[in-house]
């Protein structure tokens, strides 16, 4: 047995030994803070949602979650439609209309075969009970972790459903009157994202995008290609993009930077730079992971998932967050990311940061567990951003400042398998 080996065993049975007298310790006062939840209260949340608020899809629950990142706790679940899990889109309503959570779903008369309808159902913002339903055409693309398969224009009128068969289209509900406003075939173009009032736009397989504007029928009034913008063979975009008003900025597998003004007409391509210095590349840093890129609009500011890696990893998860000015093209700080077993098991130990025990055994368990990184990103829009971290396996959610990096907190129960993270 080498030294190292030696040396990883000696720290983990540290760990190990440190856990099991904690557990021994405080088993007695977590019976005690274990009081079983009155039985039958009926809760509302409030109107206005909170700044920080966000929701965690989980595949294997079949669930949407909403959290408060300022205290770590769940507020309350969705259960979405099989095979999967649903996405959440939450548009923003004038004062006085009720706020709304659309999740466009799939059902199977046996479960997980048999007769297949797609709906988008309403559920109600703050009793997160379902409302009504939309049937559409059952030919939903659903994919893990599916970060962009639908998206609702600016004001809330329309939602845009991505379609594969494999032949590519959207599906364009009326939200407004409830109903199916037709669909509209995309051949090469895939996704969707929203680009203002009436328009949304796809990304293409030539590495352009496909803009699409309805009328207020939800009828395509138009569909324009814009210029190549991206290499979709040498150097594809990740799914996962920032916006900030009208403009999308979209990072490539290589780490470049590119951006697309959709409030212009054409649409205006601007420019192309790298996020990676010559010293990054030499060393192998590389964004990667499911939801990698998060902006906050705002500030100006772009954060990654990197981890060192080489080609073809980029769903590789994310040992460090990066995070950049862009108007001065700089990154302003790096940070690693926290270790999600050791956050999994403070969880369910309930160990504190107050006192020296808790102390101890965490970093006890941040030092011997080996770190799995994190998957997706989210930051929040407010005055004060916080940066959502998720890791898959172990489940794990870590709440940043998006100011300086510095960790907030942690999440206890994140689920078993989260796949997206969405800020209402």
């Amino acid at each position: 047995m080498t030294k190292t080996r030696r040396c990883r065993r000696f720290r983990t049975l540290i760990a190990l030994a440190a856990i099991a007298v904690t557990c021994a310790s405080g088993g007695a006062a977590r019976a005690q803070d274990d009081v079983a939840e009155p039985v039958g209260q009926v809760v509302q949340l409030p109107a206005k949602p909170g700044p920080h608020w966000f929701w965690l899809s989980d595949v294997l629950l079949h669930r949407s979650a909403l959290y408060d990142a300022d205290t770590g706790q769940m507020l309350g679940t969705i259960t979405a439609g099989s095979p999967g899990v649903g996405f959440t889109i939450w548009p923003l309503f004038p004062p006085g209309d009720r706020a709304h959570v659309y999740i466009p779903e799939s059902y199977f008369s046996r479960g997980v075969r048999g007769e297949r309808t797609d709906v988008v159902t309403i559920y109600d913002a703050r009793t997160l009970l379902p409302q009504d339903e939309i049937v559409i055409p059952p030919k939903r693309a659903e994919y893990f972790p599916g970060v962009q398969p639908n998206a609702i224009s600016d004001d809330g009128r329309f939602v845009a459903v991505f379609n594969a068969t494999p032949a590519q289209s959207l599906t364009i509900v009326d939200m407004q009157e409830k109903k199916l406003a037709g669909e509209l075939q995309a051949p090469g173009c895939s996704l969707a994202y929203a680009a203002g009032r009436r328009r949304f736009f796809m990304l293409c397989a030539d590495g352009a995008a496909l803009v699409v504007t309805l009328d207020d029928q939800g009828a395509q009034q138009s569909a324009e290609r814009t210029p190549k913008f991206f290499d979709a063979e040498k150097d594809p975009v990740f799914e996962s993009a920032g916006r900030r008003g009208s403009e999308w900025l979209f990072v490539s597998f290589e780490g470049n930077l590119h951006t697309v003004d959709f409030g212009a007409q054409p649409a205006k391509i601007g420019e192309s730079w790298s996020l990676l210095s010559d010293e990054d590349r030499k060393a192998g840093w590389r964004v990667g992971g499911g939801q990698p890129v998060a902006m906050h609009a705002a500030s100006n500011r772009l954060y990654l998932l990197v981890h060192e890696g080489g080609p073809d990893t980029h769903k590789q998860a994310g040992s460090e967050i990066w995070a950049y000015d862009l108007a001065q093209r700089k990154r302003l700080w790096r940070i690693g990311v926290s270790n999600p077993m050791a956050g999994f098991l403070r969880g369910q130990m309930r160990l504190g940061r107050e006192g020296v025990r808790d102390r101890t055994v965490s970093w006890l368990l941040d030092t011997a567990l080996p770190n799995t990184g994190a998957e997706s990103i989210l930051v929040t829009q407010d005055a004060s951003p916080v940066l959502v971290v998720m890791s898959l396996i172990p489940p794990a959610v870590t709440i940043h400042d998006a100011t300086t990096g510095e960790v907030l907190r942690e999440v206890a129960e994140p689920g078993l398998s989260g796949s997206v993270l969405v800020a209402p």
